[in-house]
């Protein structure tokens, strides 16, 4: 299914992925697939999963664009791979998930990902919590053995109920002996439905350490700085968010909601969108 133009030569590459579909809250993880692929160098496309048949296009549509200025062509929904260097080799992973047919599309990935002799892989998202934009954004991660998790602090333990592509990929990827990490930037409710800054700092900041790649996070300063102003000016005219928010942060120190209080704050995070 995975269509290669050609095969990289890289040397014990980390793999990367951001699928959109299921909870990114704050675009934590594609924004973050997206800034990682700038960085790269010598970053170029090799390999694309056409997702035409396998996704629900009323959900994620496909886009008509002109060519020569007068005939129309559609760009179809895809994963595309890119493969560079930042530290470390790099191979990146990013669009929107399937529908369908996920055991297939997990294989596929999987199978290029031994050929490439990938050492670990990342899996980027942002889920929407009960914290303040005004603390730092935590980075909760996920482990699909008991070793790797004690690398990871903090570890989200508790949460069981709807997931994604990304989680059986995850799976898929350690079936195959392939150490595979999820990073959730913990993004306030309130905020979950706009792209963050801050949470892409915080989850490229997290990546980087994880990882050993040299990702740069100067470029997002000046955004992380104006989005907290203007999070800041919306207050004074949304007195009700205000307020939630002063709960939020009067409440106390544990900033990542349970199991329970997650499924619910996700699936209406979902009904929104």
């Amino acid at each position: 299914m995975i269509e290669i133009e050609r095969l990289p030569q890289l040397r014990e590459p980390v793999l990367v992925g951001a699928m959109s579909g299921w909870v990114d809250a704050g675009f934590a993880g594609a924004g973050s697939a997206a800034l990682l692929v700038e960085q790269l160098a010598s970053g170029s496309p090799f390999a694309h999963l056409d997702l035409s048949d396998l996704v629900d296009l009323a959900a994620s549509r496909p886009s008509v664009h002109l060519v020569d200025g007068a005939t129309r062509e559609i760009a179809w929904p895809r994963l595309e791979f890119v493969a560079g260097h930042l530290g470390a080799d790099v191979v990146v992973v990013a669009g929107p998930e399937p529908s369908l047919r996920w055991s297939t599309v997990s294989d596929e990935i999987v199978e290029l990902a031994q050929r490439l002799a990938v050492r670990r892989a990342f899996l980027l998202g942002g889920m929407p919590a009960a914290t303040s934009h005004r603390w730092p954004v935590e980075v909760a991660a996920t482990a699909t053995r008991r070793s790797l998790a004690q690398e990871l602090e903090p570890v989200r333990e508790d949460y069981e109920g709807p997931t994604g592509f990304q989680t059986a990929l995850q799976l898929a990827l350690a079936e195959a002996g392939i150490d595979a990490v999820g990073l959730w930037a913990q993004v306030p409710g309130y905020l979950a439905g706009s792209a963050s800054p801050p949470a892409i700092a915080a989850t490229m900041r997290r990546l980087g350490e994880l990882a050993s790649i040299d990702v740069r996070l100067r470029t997002l300063d000046a955004q992380v700085d104006d989005y907290l102003e203007r999070v800041e000016a919306g207050l004074t005219e949304r007195p009700d968010v205000a307020e939630a928010v002063q709960a939020i942060e009067s409440g106390g120190g544990d900033r990542i909601p349970s199991g329970d209080e997650l499924a619910r704050e996700i699936e209406r995070f979902l009904r929104d969108q």
